[in-house]
């Protein structure tokens, strides 16, 4: 079995033990438990990055190229971003017990999708604003799994108090970070977009081509602008917000992956149509 393999799949096995620990650690309201977690996913992090350096290195181009590559990079932003939140800000130590499992779940599937050489990118896609949009895509992607995370942690403690709930921050100071995550992944998507459509315009020769991967990203991305809406226009607050942040994920996760590999698109091996 080629190294890759062995360390993308030791990847997906202790994101799973983290996915697990934080569970547990839910239920038993044990902090020592999250504590694993946290660190199950710090020691997954470090095959997770050789996986992605290795692919990198055998066909000297950026490794987000298939299905597999673009989960396992837009995975490896969202846990990043988890990682370094988490050790920053040690009172939203359960913060896991969303994230890490949807880690783990679409690490699985990544692994799956594998193939056993890696995909060249044709010459005439090579562009620097492949880097922008796949980093936008990822980086806000990584951003919005956050603000779900924080929802999640906001309706547990308006049910629950007690033990681990007491730890977390105040309601309205989850409600706030879960804002400022949705507001930075909806700056991050509108670099996506934009910087795809500058892609498109070198590549086919239009800005827009109602492909389907644009129009949910379009609509991914709208999603998150009725987010800033409702709070800003509107004074949407806490419990409702935090269930639109959780459901958003939803449209987000299906743009983002699901589509490409339903639908014949541009986006599915990076076709070009002459």
């Amino acid at each position: 079995m080629k190294t890759e393999y062995v360390l993308l799949w030791t990847a997906v096995v202790l994101y799973g033990v983290s996915a697990f620990s934080y569970i547990f650690g839910l239920i038993s309201k044990h902090d020592k438990i999250f504590s694993f977690g946290l660190y199950s996913a710090l020691a997954g992090f470090v095959p997770h990055v050789l996986v992605i350096a290795l692919r990198w290195l055998e066909t000297g181009i950026s490794p987000f190229i298939t299905i597999s590559e673009s989960i396992t990079f837009g995975i490896f932003c969202a846990v990043l971003i988890f990682l370094i939140f988490e050790f920053t800000n040690k009172k939203v130590r359960p913060l896991g017990v969303l994230i890490m499992p949807i880690a783990f779940v679409l690490m699985g599937w990544a692994g799956t999708l594998v193939k056993g050489a890696a995909t060249q990118l044709a010459p005439a896609l090579q562009s620097g604003w492949i880097w922008v949009h796949i980093i936008g895509a990822a980086t806000g992607f990584g951003a919005v799994l956050t603000a779900a995370g924080l929802g999640l942690m906001y309706l547990l403690k308006e049910k629950k108090s007690g033990g681990i709930y007491d730890k977390l921050p105040e309601l309205q100071a989850l409600d706030n970070l879960s804002y400022r995550f949705v507001a930075g992944g909806f700056i991050m998507y509108g670099l996506m977009i934009v910087s795809g459509a500058f892609w498109s315009n070198q590549v086919k020769g239009n800005y827009w081509a109602w492909d389907p991967v644009e129009v949910w990203s379009l609509v991914s991305w709208l999603t998150y602008g009725i987010y800033l809406h409702l709070r800003i226009t509107f004074g949407w607050r806490g419990k409702k917000l935090a269930w639109y942040a959780l459901i958003a994920m939803a449209a987000m996760i299906i743009s983002y992956w699901g589509i490409p590999f339903t639908f014949e698109t541009f986006h599915k091996g990076f076709r070009i149509e002459h």
